[in-house]
């Protein structure tokens, strides 16, 4: 097949364009560094051209709630009406567990955006809901930290390996679309805390740790509300294994 990865250089769209190049597909890779850019719509349709199947896996730089709907209810529309002038089949958007259930995050905002216009728009769809990855929390630390201290909400998750992420995503690609697809997850809750906490000490790093919940990660994402629910698919990765092969740095 020849499948389109949108957000080809970024962390999942990378391994999934890897993911499906191992197994013999022709992937177009959708990047301005490809020369391809969602924002302006340059490059999209000669790219979109003979592709059966796009994978959407751009994310938005961290902005305010309006400016993230923004970006991508732009990309997203015009991605979709392209898709439509090329005769894709099959629009496959990699989103969130749970963001119909948070308040007051900006980039949840955009992704539920984002969803709406997948599931309105002209192009046969699957909406894959995903967990955190399993590096999310040492990153959100790293947002925060000064000094040596960092403030991190203790969020309760089902973390996933991104490698496993791309597997499923480029699985679902290569098949019928089947709007929206079971949660993604881990085989194991964890706390954000305990994460960040364990990645930091494998990578060699000593960080001091506050819980909060101020900032982006306000309460409304406190308790279950990021765990996937009865329908679940379990990735096999566990975030033990994956911390195993985190290294000092340098």
């Amino acid at each position: 097949m020849r499948i389109a990865v949108a957000g080809a250089t970024g962390n999942i769209g990378s391994l999934t364009t890897a993911v499906l190049r191992r197994d013999g597909h022709e992937v177009v890779a959708i990047s301005r560094s490809q020369g391809v850019d969602l924002q302006t719509g340059d490059g999209l349709d000669d790219a979109l051209t003979g592709v059966d199947a796009v994978v959407d896996a751009i994310s938005s730089p961290p902005v305010s709630a309006e400016e993230t709907v923004a970006f991508f209810g732009a990309t997203t529309a015009g991605l979709l009406a392209a898709e439509q002038r090329a005769g894709v089949r099959h629009h496959v958007l990699l989103s969130i567990i749970g963001i119909d259930k948070v308040e007051g995050n900006a980039h949840y905002y955009g992704k539920r955006e984002q969803e709406r216009l997948v599931a309105e728009g002209p192009v046969p769809w699957t909406i894959v809901p995903v967990a955190q990855f399993h590096d999310f929390p040492a990153m959100v630390a790293g947002w925060f930290e000064q000094d040596g201290v960092a403030t991190v909400p203790p969020l309760l998750m089902q973390p996933i390996a991104p490698a496993d992420v791309a597997e499923v995503l480029a699985e679902i690609a290569t098949g019928e679309p089947q709007g929206r697809y079971a949660d993604v997850a881990g085989p194991d809750p964890q706390d954000l805390v305990d994460m960040a906490r364990r990645t930091h000490q494998a990578r060699g790093r000593e960080v001091k740790l506050v819980p909060t919940w101020s900032g982006p990660f306000g309460a409304s994402m406190a308790g279950e509300v990021l765990l996937p629910g009865e329908r679940v698919r379990i990735a096999p990765t566990t975030f033990e294994q994956w911390l195993a092969g985190q290294r000092p740095s340098a």
